[in-house]
């Protein structure tokens, strides 16, 4: 199994993006990659479903898994660009635009349609055209414009490498395309113009300075201060009342004080640690939320390094693919030791739940968007071959290593350490004011390690449904575990006040509390979908809150996770500190 992850990942993996070494004069090959409206990143579709003139016989460039689940579709184009040797207008192509397509071209250019290029592993990007409105007799005219010239700016540094390169127009080289009633005869030129860079390489090539780094780091800023206070708050108050309560308990038990005369979390000793119901779904959340957060991590660390850039392209959903598969053993570990230590009986199906918990549903969100990619004969549609690497990734890496490890979990578990005995008969919960019920806790939850993160969440937002590029991967490392640590601390502080009432039904409680900042990252989705976005369209709504909701979910497991073993330990704690009967 392990030898198969291996051979897997160092075939799935793509490789950095290598400059190749050229003579002048010699053919760079110039790929169409994309189109799609510029407002929707989701909805993409190849080059040459529009009707601009393409080769007579059709060549793909072969693409790793990466550039693949990116959507990239590479075909060949007929611009000849040899390195190093410039020109001026130089004739592409001529042909007659029928109705039909100046319909096509005129809805491309309302939808604001980029394309996007690929020279040497270099990307480029640049519109079809645009639109202008005159006032013409007191009346709004709206001219179509195509860009018929375009302009690549190439540079190299005298070794024969290709640098960097840029797309213009010349905007005196416009088609007029308003009338589509009459067809109209099109002719595409393009000039290249060359020159010398002092650069050595392209890791040398500055890339944009990040967007508000004074915000962001402001934002960094006050999330320490807010776990410095909730600290703080542990600190004196949590652990100034545990000391009272120690000492009143010490006391209590010296004087020998009936048990009517005592009150707060001592009472509920004998059901503290009494199992929670649906034993195997709660396990299957601490498996995949521990998982995730192995991932989450993994994922952050290797970008951290560098591992991912702007010319590795897609390395990032190969990382996470991988990274998933090779992390199944903790979520088969950690789910069959937990229900082995409930001293649960149907191990086989909680290891089995564990499994699919995050996956089912992932892969039915998936399955649904494919076909929608279909449906709008999009190139975000996976092809079958695709879908067949996948599946075996997770059928010969992931789903082995997921019952191995709970094989491991379940042979190699110890007995449930309980400072207390479990009576026999729960104990009566006295009523609940209603802030302290389940959903205004979560509320609570939620909202203070989600203030901690949504300045960073918008960049991040901004990226993935966006055009900015992400580069900042130490400060989302911190930021993620700025959030972990808060989670940790938010739910020992609303576990210790659910104990202090005599609810011992902490559970369940402290996944819910702790994961509730999935629900607070869902409500940001909605607001930002709305009033930040400029999505439209069900095809990139559906990718918008379909993959979101995923991730909303995943994130509720792992925050749920986190914030049961911390609830976990500090229980353990403070009843190993008293006596118990």
């Amino acid at each position: 199994v392990w030898l198969a992850a291996v051979s897997l990942a160092l075939q799935a993996l793509p490789g950095a993006a290598q400059s190749t070494k050229y003579k002048k004069g010699e053919q760079v090959p110039l790929f169409a990659n994309k189109v799609g409206p510029f407002a929707n990143p989701s909805e993409q579709y190849e080059y040459y479903t529009l009707p601009f003139c393409a080769p007579k016989e059709e060549f793909r460039k072969s693409q790793h898994l990466g550039e693949v689940l990116a959507g990239d579709r590479m075909m060949k184009t007929l611009f000849a660009l040899p390195f190093d040797q410039s020109f001026e207008s130089k004739k592409l192509c001529s042909y007659t635009l029928k109705p039909k397509d100046i319909d096509t071209f005129q809805n491309a250019i309302d939808n604001d349609y980029y394309f996007e290029f690929i020279y040497d592993d270099l990307p480029l990007w640049g519109f079809i055209g645009d639109v202008v409105t005159n006032l013409v007799d007191g009346r709004n005219v709206t001219n179509y414009h195509l860009f018929t010239h375009y302009i690549f700016t190439m540079t190299q540094n005298g070794e024969g490498q290709v640098i960097e390169v840029n797309w213009d127009h010349d905007p005196a080289s416009v088609l007029d395309i308003s009338d589509s009633t009459n067809a109209v005869d099109l002719t595409f030129r393009y000039s290249a113009r060359w020159s010398k860079t002092h650069l050595a390489s392209r890791e040398h090539v500055s890339q944009p300075a990040p967007q508000h780094l004074e915000i962001r780091w402001f934002s960094i800023f006050n999330s320490i201060v807010t776990v410095l206070l909730l600290t703080g708050f542990l600190a004196t108050i949590l652990v100034r009342v545990l000391k009272n309560d120690f000492l009143r308990y010490a006391r209590s038990d010296e004087e020998e004080h009936l048990e009517s005369e005592e009150s707060g979390w001592k009472l509920v000793h004998g059901d503290v640690f009494r199992f929670p119901h649906n034993k195997e779904l709660f396990c299957a959340i601490l498996g995949n939320g521990s998982q995730l957060v192995c991932m989450s991590i993994g994922v952050l660390v290797l970008a951290c390094l560098g591992v991912y850039s702007q010319y590795n392209r897609g390395a990032l959903l190969v990382a996470a693919l991988l990274l998933f598969a090779l992390t199944s053993g903790i979520n088969g570990y950690v789910a069959a030791s937990m229900y082995t230590k409930m001293e649960g009986q149907s191990w086989v199906w909680s290891l089995m739940l564990a499994y699919f918990l995050f996956l089912g549903p992932f892969f039915v969100v998936g399955t649904f968007l494919n076909f929608v990619a279909v449906a709008y004969n999009s190139s975000a549609a996976l092809p079958f071959g695709t879908v067949v690497v996948i599946l075996l990734i997770l059928t010969l890496v992931s789903f082995p290593l997921n019952i191995l490890g709970g094989i491991s979990g379940r042979n190699f578990s110890t007995p449930f350490e309980t400072p207390c005995r479990t009576n026999k008969l729960p104990r009566e919960i006295p009523p609940l004011p209603w802030h302290r019920q389940w959903s205004p806790q979560m509320l609570m939850a939620g909202f203070l390690p989600f203030s901690a993160i949504y300045i960073e969440l918008y960049y991040v937002f901004a990226s993935v449904w966006g055009h900015q590029l992400y580069s900042l991967y130490g400060i989302l490392l911190l930021v993620f575990l700025i959030l972990i640590v808060v989670t940790s601390f938010i739910t020992i502080a609303l576990t210790y006040f659910q104990l202090s009432i005599e609810d011992y039904r902490w559970w369940w409680r402290s996944i819910l509390n702790g994961g509730s900042t999935g629900l607070f990252i869902f409500g940001y989705c909605i607001y930002y979908f709305k009033f930040k976005a400029r999505m439209s369209g069900f095809m990139q709504t559906a990718f918008f809150f379909g993959y979101m909701s995923t991730v909303c979910y995943g994130a509720f497991l792992v925050l749920g996770a986190v914030g049961f073993f911390s609830s976990l330990s500090f229980v353990r704690y403070i009843y190993r500190s008293i006596k118990c009967d």
